[in-house]
């Protein structure tokens, strides 16, 4: 499935990894930023669907589309304390389990979350349900949802009257901009743009948006498993989906079948609107790149040198030339500049998806090095912004920040409104992390919110489950470190930690049939991992992308498997190049 781009304009592009405006992903193996379907009215597989044809029934009333998938949208109250009054739509997908419900071995339907918040459940099972399907067995449906305020699902979240309008502020094309290539400007432009854009926010609500908020899309959750005809919830939830489980856990502990939370994040961190902790192993996922490459050789590492330090000696020589004379740029891709922060933004969104970039990567940095920065450019630049300029809704509407700003800002504590405190805030985040830079904007986003109570759902997150959580983290993970599964873990009663042995972001980045096999026996019959155990990838990224003589060393593995133990390496490989998961950025406003 490739990566969709709606038309925003990059805030600080605070990742690529936790907080999606929108649905966005680089794609390093295709035409980046393609466009895969019309949110409104896509008619691919299926003559004449469209969804604004669907009914929004309080009961599932399913429609073919897409192929072999089916759709449907689902009636919730806009507020559960007045549930007489206004009413939400979410929209919702699903990939029929293969066999009979009438059969002993159906086991009812799994939610999917990719994170965000903003991120598109349909989404990610239009483009992954087989995979997906493979990995857990034909007895489940395999569900995806809109949240609340997100692309399909209605009252979406919009702050501009028009398309037009949306575009002139964001000037039509996405900019990357550090905040630190600024310093104190640049804070102060972040400063200033958000709170033009929450003041807008404020301006055009009729009253639905301090509605779209974590609590009550995990209440929406509850609603589709009880529309369902079942009691319980099955889940898996990526990134900012593990804050979405784990506050359904919190909120209807004895509502869990299985809920699996996958490159977790500390949710009372999140719920502060501080942001603070997220990058503690990011530079353990770049230090990965540099081992990774050296250890490749020549022929698996474009960028190959004798050792991990030469190769970041060689990689920050790129970077520097570029810093101080950016490369203008001129592809059939499109145009513009070639700068240090599109390059740092580069190795960070990379940093998600090791298996999909770190060979394209390399392979871009040493073209760069011999003058050619035509594929990093062609990766990193959009398409300029074609626009109607009229006021009907499309998918670059529906990928808009609004959405993940409404939610984000909606959940957490408000954020200080002057502009010392942001600056203030920024000093304390570059001072942990370089890479703040890139990250310090999400915060700084929802400066001069509209001022809602709080009075949802903001922890505590301690819980005696119906069934025990199983959380899945990475060693390396970019955004989400290992050490916020092990916390969130003790808040919930006898959940295990499943550890991958990787880097990148989610289990989905690393080709594992080891933790997809336990993921798997999960949700099948409830089954935990013994705690303390780690699970390793079939095979390094590099390799992948290298000479047949490079498979060889992973040959023995993949000819001992068993035939599920292939379906599973055969989703999972596929997953790791493509996996849908909302990687987070941050929009500049």
């Amino acid at each position: 499935m490739a990566r969709v781009l709606g038309e925003v304009t990059l805030f600080g592009l605070a990742l690529v990894g936790l907080i999606l405006l929108g649905r966005y992903h680089l794609d390093w193996s295709e035409t980046p930023f393609q466009e895969t379907f019309n949110a409104l009215s896509d008619t691919s597989g299926t003559s004449n669907f469209f969804w604004n044809n669907l009914p929004t029934l309080k009961e599932l009333q399913w429609r073919v589309c897409y192929d072999r998938l089916q759709c449907a949208r689902l009636e919730v109250p806009l507020n559960y304390s007045d549930p007489s009054g206004r009413k939400g739509s979410i929209a919702l997908i699903r990939k029929p389990a293969d066999v009979p419900k009438e059969s002993g071995f159906y086991r009812g339907p799994v939610l999917f979350n990719p994170g965000g918040p903003g991120g598109s459940g349909v989404d990610m099972v239009m483009g992954s349900a087989e995979q997906f399907s493979k990995i857990l067995g034909p007895q489940f449906d395999i569900v995806g949802f809109d949240p609340r305020g997100v692309s399909r699902s209605t009252p979406l979240a919009s702050f501009f009257k028009s398309k037009a309008e949306r575009t002139v502020w964001h000037g039509g094309r996405l900019q990357i901009e550090f905040i630190s290539n600024f310093t104190n400007e640049g804070v102060a432009r972040t400063w200033a743009r958000s709170s033009v854009v929450n003041q807008l926010a404020a301006e055009t609500d009729d009253g639905y948006l301090r509605h779209l908020n974590t609590e009550n899309t995990a209440r929406d959750m509850l609603r589709i498993v009880e529309a369902h005809g079942r009691t319980k919830l099955q889940y898996w939830g990526f990134s900012y989906g593990s804050v979405l489980g784990a506050t359904f856990a919190a909120l209807f502990p004895d509502k869990i079948e299985r809920l699996v939370i996958d490159g977790v994040v500390d949710s009372e961190n999140y719920y502060a609107t501080l942001w603070s902790n997220n990058l503690m192993d990011t530079d353990k996922a770049m230090d990965s790149f540099y081992t990774g490459c050296a250890d490749a050789g020549p022929d698996g590492c474009a960028l190959w040198a004798r050792t991990p330090t030469e190769v970041k000696a060689n990689l920050t020589r790129i970077m520097e030339s570029v810093r101080s004379r950016p490369i203008p740029m001129r592809t059939k891709a499109g145009y513009g500049l070639l700068d240090y922060a599109m390059l740092r933004s580069a190795l960070l969104s990379g940093l998600y998806a090791p298996y999909e970039s770190f060979p394209i990567l390399a392979q871009g940095f040493a073209e760069l090095d011999r003058g050619d920065g035509t594929r990093l450019f062609d990766r990193m630049n959009p398409k300029a912004f074609n626009c109607n300029c009229n006021n009907s809704e499309s998918d670059e509407d529906l990928f808009s920040l609004e959405s993940a700003a409404a939610v984000l800002c909606n959940d957490g504590d408000d954020v200080p409104g002057d502009l010392q405190s942001a600056e203030e805030y920024f000093k304390m985040m570059m001072e942990a992390s370089s890479w703040s830079e890139l990250w310090a904007s999400i915060r700084l986003g929802c400066v001069n919110w509209p001022k809602f109570s709080k009075d949802h759902f903001q922890g505590p997150f301690n819980a005696s489950t119906s069934h025990p959580l199983l959380l899945v983290g990475n060693t390396a993970d970019p955004v989400t470190p290992l050490w916020a599964a092990k916390k969130m873990s003790k808040g919930f009663k006898d959940s295990v930690v499943l550890t991958q042995d990787s880097a990148g972001h989610c289990s989905l980045s690393a080709p594992s049939v080891c933790t997809q096999k336990h993921i798997r026996n999960y949700f099948i019959d409830g089954t935990l991992p013994a705690p303390g155990t780690m699970c390793h990838p079939v095979s390094p990224p590099f390799p992948v992308m290298g000479p047949a003589s490079l498979f060889d060393k992973q040959a023995p593995l993949t000819s001992m498997m068993t035939a599920e133990e292939q379906r599973i390496y055969d989703a999972i490989s596929q997953l790791s190049r493509d996996s849908g998961i909302t990687i987070p950025m941050h929009f500049k406003p």
